[in-house]
């Protein structure tokens, strides 16, 4: 009797995983604009949504980011250019940053042995330092990386963001486009679509954190493509994002 059981839980759990991987693969194809489907990934690793609206993105639940709309960017096809540029929005009435938006080639990047220029001249909005183990929580993040772009002490290209979501959030993704476009042969001249969009809820003074897309353009996204959302935390910290106040976060029943 026990194991008529377990078989039949077995191919219960089977049908379930068919079933989620056909409606998940009938969205990601047919339906991309439904609102807050989630469709986490069966290994554990990391988790795609689908949404309309970036602002609807779901809570933090461990995972530094979540890949977006199948990791498949949203750009159109009279967005892939081969002329270089590079896009930032004016800050809003609360100072805050908005969209910066580039095509990411070598025209753009600083010039190699270059090295970037003092920063800490910019406050960006929500700018509350505050050390913690004799550690800045806060750095100040640049949307399209100095790596990427050149700029240095550029205000409309600076927010506010934990040394967590800096490090091990946007870096990896900024050194994936930088690898791509510098290993590119004397007679390729690569470029990337590039768009980073810094989240705020209502009138938060500090991003709940970014989107970050990217395709390359020349191979139609075969050695860059991705979208994500970077979540703007730090571990063992809580943050105000409406002030950009932090301390140190409480265990519960504490």
């Amino acid at each position: 009797m026990s194991k008529q059981k377990n078989s039949k839980i077995n191919y219960k759990q089977i049908v379930a995983v068919i079933l989620l991987i056909i409606i998940a693969t009938i969205i990601e194809n047919y339906f991309p604009e439904l609102k807050g489907y989630v469709g986490e990934q069966f290994n554990n690793e990391v988790q795609s949504i689908y949404l309309s609206d970036i602002s609807e993105f779901p809570e933090y639940n461990g995972k530094i980011y979540i890949t977006l709309n199948g990791n498949k960017p949203n750009f159109t096809e009279k967005d892939y250019t081969r002329e270089s540029f590079e896009n930032y929005s004016e800050l809003d009435s609360l100072g805050r940053c908005g969209v910066a938006y580039a095509n990411i080639c070598r025209k753009t990047m600083p010039p190699a042995g270059d090295e970037r220029g003092d920063i800490s001249i910019i406050k960006p909005s929500g700018w509350k330092q505050k050390l913690y183990n004799n550690e800045a929580l806060y750095n100040r993040c640049h949307l399209i990386a100095y790596q990427l772009s050149d700029e240095d002490d550029n205000s409309l290209n600076l927010i506010t963001g934990t040394r967590y979501f800096n490090v091990e959030g946007m870096l990896p993704f900024e050194n994936k486009v930088a690898e791509y476009v510098r290993t590119q042969k004397k007679n390729e001249n690569k470029h990337v679509l590039y768009r980073v969009t810094p989240v705020y809820k209502g009138n938060n003074l500090v991003a709940s954190g970014v989107q970050m897309e990217a395709y390359s353009v020349e191979d139609n996204g075969e050695g860059v493509c991705f979208n994500v959302f970077v979540y703007n935390i730090q571990p063992g910290i809580t943050i105000d994002y409406a002030t950009g106040e932090s301390s140190i976060k409480r265990a519960r029943g504490k």
